[in-house]
């Protein structure tokens, strides 16, 4: 099948009203359990016809249990998606299966907190492999799925908040790095593949519930940071992050791209440092501001 032409794909049709994903065919990489298990839920809260979670790993309790709510709509297929041809193959499948592909998020992904200098190379080399390499990949076997279908699909990232500031409480410079490398890689694939009619966009996740911070609200003086920073002092359920996925994966979203969607209950506002004899300011308006202010992010 030849692709479409642009002027076909870019032109405008008819504004759609609702958010929903009716009808639509959606993969999910690492969808398996966490924050891509949770959006998988809220795609089918709101319509899609079928959920294909791409994972090296297997499916568990939460995954079935959703699986029973849900029969017949939720799927889990593995691939690495370190490599190009295992993610091909099984996108080539669920088309086979399902008959399209409608969207995909881009939502795999490890991360490692330590200071800059412990990091070694393999670890390193690793984060990236997954959180950028991989993502990379994924969105290309999407944007070449969607093309061959005539499809104007929609891909979003998983990005972090990491990737906007420093993570102080638990830094990874690598971590950090690799997510902005996705957020800069949001912005070009927009502009490249708009003329196919495909959309990119990210979603930025501040501190979510799942495996990988169990830890944060085991911290003896965590109930203490919370007084200090601004917005909900919790951390967020998987399904909280939903309603930005499901609307960039809407036809709602037709005239969306290349953004990114900050869901951050958590702000990190302004934590106030002890005084120092001189304390440059900040003058805007006739305010001053200190400079002893800190933004910092948990």
């Amino acid at each position: 099948m030849s692709a479409p032409s642009t002027s076909a794909v870019t032109a405008p049709t008819e504004p759609v009203k609702k958010i929903m994903l009716e009808g639509k065919v959606i993969a999910i990489t690492g969808a398996n359990r966490g924050i891509g298990l949770g959006v998988a839920e809220c795609c089918l809260a709101n319509g899609a016809a079928r959920v294909y979670s791409i994972d090296i790993g297997d499916v568990g309790e939460d995954f079935n249990k959703i699986s029973e709510q849900y029969p017949n709509q939720i799927f889990a297929l593995k691939a690495d998606i370190r490599n190009e041809d295992e993610v091909t193959a099984v996108v080539d499948k669920i088309v086979e299966e399902a008959g399209t592909l409608s969207g995909m998020v881009v939502n795999a992904g490890i991360t490692n907190h330590k200071s800059a200098l412990d990091f070694t190379k393999e670890e390193i080399e690793r984060l990236f492999s997954i959180n950028l390499f991989g993502a990379f990949y994924c969105a290309r076997v999407a944007a070449r799925t969607f093309i061959r279908l005539g499809v104007k699909g929609s891909i979003v990232f998983t990005a972090s908040m990491a990737s906007h500031r420093p993570n102080k409480r638990v830094p990874s410079a690598p971590y950090g790095a690799s997510k902005a490398g996705v957020r800069n890689m949001v912005k070009t694939l927009a502009y490249e593949w708009t003329k196919y009619g495909i959309r990119v966009n990210s979603v930025s996740p501040g501190l979510v519930k799942t495996a990988m911070t169990y830890w944060v609200p085991q911290q003896p003086d965590w109930e203490q940071q919370l007084k200090y920073y601004g917005g909900i002092p919790r951390l967020a359920e998987v399904q909280e992050l939903g309603g930005a996925y499901v609307y960039l994966l809407s036809d709602a979203a037709s005239y969306t791209t290349s953004i990114d969607i900050q869901v951050n209950g958590v702000i990190g506002n302004v934590c106030y440092e002890t005084p120092v004899a001189f304390t440059p300011k900040i003058v805007v308006g006739n305010i001053d501001y200190p400079r002893s202010w800190e933004y910092n992010y948990l």
